[in-house]
């Protein structure tokens, strides 16, 4: 299975549907997303051809947010935790490092998070902890980016998405 794991899109529509169109061209039969995504009329978009996991950003304040994407997918209000093909997945929004790492102590076998809007991969005993980025804040290089796991494979790679 395709896991289509996204972070920090702030609203910004165009990407949105771009990475939307790019995880329904590769299959992704769940879609995860960090937090950010910030209005509802932007969660809507994810109303797509997968399932759709969403836990709430430090941005996400809109009231009825939650109410909008448990339409169609599974609203989390800070950390979520889901068993995947025997894979053990935590994702948070990020906004709490020692949070994040508590995460990454713990036995899971992923912990995906947003936040920082850079792409980030590091390992720690057995939990890889991935960062798919998210759109290139005024002081950053780094572009719009989005990541999938192979859950069979375990094998993860990240793609562009541009504008």
């Amino acid at each position: 299975m395709k896991i289509g794991i996204v972070s920090d899109t702030h609203d910004n529509l165009e990407l949105v549907e771009k990475a939307i169109d790019f995880f329904e061209d590769e299959d992704c039969e769940k879609v995860i997303h960090c937090g950010d995504v910030v209005s509802p009329f932007t969660a809507e978009l994810f109303d797509a051809d997968f399932e759709f996991h969403c836990v709430r950003g430090n941005n996400d304040g809109e009231w009825n947010l939650k109410s909008v994407v448990e339409e169609f997918g599974t609203f989390y209000n800070n950390v979520a935790e889901l068993e995947i093909d025997d894979l053990e997945i935590a994702f948070y929004h990020g906004t709490g490092e020692e949070i994040v790492e508590g995460l990454v102590e713990k036995d899971y076998d992923f912990v995906f998070r947003g936040h920082t809007h850079r792409k980030k991969v590091s390992e720690k005993s057995s939990t890889i902890e991935l960062n798919p980025g998210g759109i290139r804040l005024p002081d950053q290089e780094e572009e719009f980016h989005v990541a999938v796991l192979h859950t069979e494979s375990r094998e993860f790679e990240f793609h562009r998405i541009k504008a």
